[in-house]
């Protein structure tokens, strides 16, 4: 009897089948993977060759990848981030040309964790890191069908100078998501009472034994249903597609009615974020407009997620744009008021438009409650449909 290909085996064998069309990965580590895969399993470490993928030429040497080796998870290869030419950050460049969406060739994977969702969502890896300043792991989690979540910002260690990029991981779903924050969050979680972040440095945040094996971290416990939160198509500002809106609602609608969410009347109105962002990002967080902007937003979102409650928007205002752009369109204005005010935010699949695209539910939680934020999605996408694969994958 042929014995059943590994793990490791069996995701090179689909990047190598699959990547020569969607230019996911920059770099692929067979020998390094196989031997790696190899000393996980003898000496039993908790991810026992668990295959991932790290975002960019650096994301090798991240606090989280370096964290999944510790544990017995196995780097296979760096994924695409954009290369240069635009300022626009939503597409990727792989060894073999532009980065494609697995959904539909013609459009964009989102970005910039763009190898990441796609390599993910075509199933060549389990799961993948990826980092988020603006909506950089959302984002292409939602326009490729995947889960992707940005820990509270602070938490993790980032070479963000501006504090506004976090740490992230894309997988297949939130349940599969769980090994990235069991072994990386190493289970802490700071107050949900926290203080509004200050930028530009990040939230000090005791990491404890940082680069040591983790001790084994209970799983998430389920959460009482139904979940409070707060549904907002726009935050008060975003122009959102219709049938974006439409998708995102009607998955709100069934978690209503299978009592996942119970939808409470609170005021979801934001400040548009734009100015701000730019103002931190530009090197000026003190920007006398920018830090009216955040505090406004920082009171709004502690009175809105008060209690435990969730906020659910659309992930993005926008379906997946073609290769040449975005135009003048901000795809990042549902997702980077909470890079601003650092809040864990996640992205999971509610559905499609009618042109095959895929579209992404966010859920916000409070500042520090990532687990929490971990065990509501998996409450959420057990109602919702099963994330699909791509045709033909």
């Amino acid at each position: 009897m042929t014995p059943m290909p590994s793990a490791v085996a069996r995701a090179l064998e689909r990047i190598d089948r699959l990547d020569p069309a969607l230019h996911a990965f920059i770099e692929v580590w067979p020998d390094e993977a196989l031997a790696r895969e190899r000393e996980a399993v003898a000496r039993r470490l908790p991810l026992g060759g668990l295959p991932f993928a790290v975002k960019g030429p650096s994301g090798i040497r991240s606090f989280a990848a370096r964290r999944l080796i510790a544990a017995g998870g196995v780097p296979v290869g760096a994924t695409s981030v954009p290369g240069p030419g635009t300022h626009w950050q939503t597409w990727g460049r792989g060894a073999h040309g532009r980065t494609v969406n697995p959904w539909r060739a013609d459009r964009t994977p989102g970005g910039s964790s763009a190898g990441s969702a796609v390599a993910v969502a075509a199933g060549m890896v389990e799961l993948a890191t990826g980092s988020d300043g603006a909506g950089s792991v959302r984002i292409p989690a939602a326009w490729c069908g995947v889960f992707g979540l940005k820990t509270t910002n602070g938490l993790l260690p980032s070479p963000d100078r501006s504090g506004l990029a976090s740490a992230g991981v894309l997988a297949r779903s939130a349940a599969a998501a769980e090994p990235y924050l069991r072994q990386v969050l190493d289970g802490h979680e700071t107050p949900a009472t926290a203080p509004p972040l200050k930028m530009p440095t990040p939230v000090p945040v005791p990491i404890r034994r940082a680069l040591a094996l983790p001790q084994p971290l209970p799983l998430p416990l389920p959460l009482p249903l139904p979940l409070p939160a707060v549904y907002s198509e726009d935050l008060g500002f975003a122009d959102v597609d219709p049938e974006v809106a439409a998708v995102v609602g009607r998955a709100v609608d069934r978690l209503v009615a299978a009592g996942t969410v119970r939808l409470v009347e609170r005021d979801a109105r934001l400040l548009d974020p734009v100015g701000a962002w730019t103002a931190v990002r530009g090197g000026a967080p003190d920007d006398p407009e920018a830090v009216r902007v955040r505090r406004t937003n920082d009171e709004r979102l502690a009175a809105l997620l008060a209690g435990g409650a969730l906020l659910l928007t659309p992930a993005t205002p926008n379906r997946p744009h073609g290769h040449e752009g975005p135009g003048d369109f901000y795809s990042t204005a549902l997702t980077w008021a909470f890079n601003l005010s650092g809040h864990p935010a996640a992205s999971l699949p509610a559905g499609f438009t009618g042109d095959g695209c895929p579209v992404g539910l966010q859920l916000v939680a409070a500042r520090g409650a990532d687990l929490r934020l971990l065990a509501a999605a998996r409450a959420v996408e057990d109602v919702l449909p099963a994330a699909r694969r791509p045709p033909a994958r």
